[in-house]
């Protein structure tokens, strides 16, 4: 007799449902022989079903960036009305008003609550498991970080100097120029290039500030050679404030891109404690110091003194001082948070909106007047910065996606 081959046993083949939501649409209970059908109802007992982690993380990135732009307007905004009123406002009885012009004072106090409540925040920053970061971590940075300081503290002197020869509006309006500094030392010193359109945006600051600057309710009514001269040499004064900032902008991207693992918390630290020691020195050793133009006017040599003497006979003014330096230091955390979570670019927008409404709330606060070509000159200014924002967030677009094309 012939040998049968005995037959397989019968196997149990897995449900769809046993091997869950196919990739293709070809099976499965949702199909039947290339038709859709109903799926089966299923009745749910227990927890309702969770969000999936992604929608989770979306939401919390959202919060997160709610309140870091949150943070930055009310930290910094108050910081702005608080700056304006220290330096503009007379103090003291009508018959002999006088103004706060301290400003290496200033910024010794802002500076030191910066220094600490930035290691605070290392502190916070750092998971429990490992071990704090320290601010200097090798000989060979010290000298960027020393030149961030040196420049950083150098430029406020002469930015709270120009205010005592143009107005405040004027000022906001040319600090949101940062452009003009950084291309102008980018291309004389690093020989760097630029695109067209930067050189545009350039153009449409520089005549925007020419324009807001030309139809000044002062400068159009007086028509006086001394109110131009205190103008221009107060816009020279704002220049080289500008050009400290830039050159302070510019160690610092050359320290995060020498120095890949330095963080933003160890940045901040380590630039506000050395800009302490700075200025503390300084304070110490300014009664030896001969005067120059930029030294506050009065009898006593020695500005920490003087400083500590003004606020004896304006005791008002020492709450806003100590509001203004703490304004100052969360605002930088808020900064340095929104870089380590979300791109730079978001941070641009922030502080473009943020200059927008600082002007607008100091217009508003203050009573400002402006003219009607004095708006022209605000738009100009601040639709080339927002265009150039916008330029820069399509090319960081762009090569993103070129990225991920190489990469695939």
């Amino acid at each position: 007799m012939a040998r049968r081959k005995q037959a397989a046993p019968l196997q149990r083949e897995p449900s769809d449902f046993d091997k869950g939501p196919p990739e293709s649409p070809s099976h499965g209970w949702k199909y039947t022989n290339g038709n859709i059908s109903k799926p089966p109802t299923v009745v749910s007992i227990g927890k309702p079903k969770e969000p999936s982690p992604s929608t989770s993380q979306e939401q919390a990135g959202f919060t997160q960036l709610v309140i870091c732009v949150a943070g930055i307007y009310a930290s910094f905004l108050s910081w702005a009305l608080l700056q304006e009123r220290i330096t503009t406002t007379s103090y003291g009885p009508a018959t002999s008003p006088e103004r706060f012009t301290y400003s290496v004072f200033l910024n010794t106090i802002q500076s030191t609550f910066a220094a600490i409540v930035g290691y605070a925040y290392l502190l916070f920053s750092t998971p429990s498991s490992s071990r704090t970061s320290p601010i200097f971590p090798s000989r060979s940075i010290l000298f960027p970080l020393t030149l961030v300081a040196i420049t950083s503290s150098l430029a406020s002197p002469f930015g709270y100097a120009s205010l005592a020869h143009i107005d405040y509006i004027t000022f906001i309006l040319a600090k949101s120029c940062k452009l003009l500094p950084v291309m102008f030392l980018h291309l004389t010193i690093f020989r760097k290039s630029y695109p067209l359109y930067k050189y545009l945006v350039v153009a449409l600051v520089t005549a925007g500030v020419a324009v807001f600057t030309l139809y000044h309710p002062s400068s159009s009514s007086k028509k006086s050679s001394s109110s131009s001269s205190n103008s221009i040499w107060g816009l020279s004064l704002l220049g080289i404030n500008l050009l400290f900032d830039g050159l302070t902008n510019s160690t610092q991207d050359h320290v995060f891109s020498t120095y890949r693992s330095y963080t933003g918390p160890q940045m901040m630290v380590a630039q506000n404690v050395l800009s302490t020691l700075l200025t503390t020195l300084y304070l110490l050793l300014s009664p030896l110091l001969p005067p120059t133009p930029l030294s506050p006017k009065g009898t006593d040599p020695s500005e920490f003194s003087a400083a500590l003497s003004f606020i004896q006979r304006n005791p008002a003014i020492l709450p806003a001082i100590l509001s203004f330096a703490a304004c100052g230091a969360i605002g930088q955390i808020f900064i340095y948070y929104t870089l380590s979570r979300f791109s730079s670019l978001v941070l641009v927008t922030v502080t473009v909106t943020r200059k927008m409404l600082t002007m607008m709330l100091s217009v508003l606060w203050f009573g400002h007047r402006l003219s009607g070509m004095q708006w022209v000159g605000v738009g100009l200014v601040f639709g080339g910065v927002g265009a150039e924002g916008v330029i820069q967030r399509r090319e960081k677009i762009a090569k993103e996606k070129m990225k991920r094309k190489k990469e695939l």
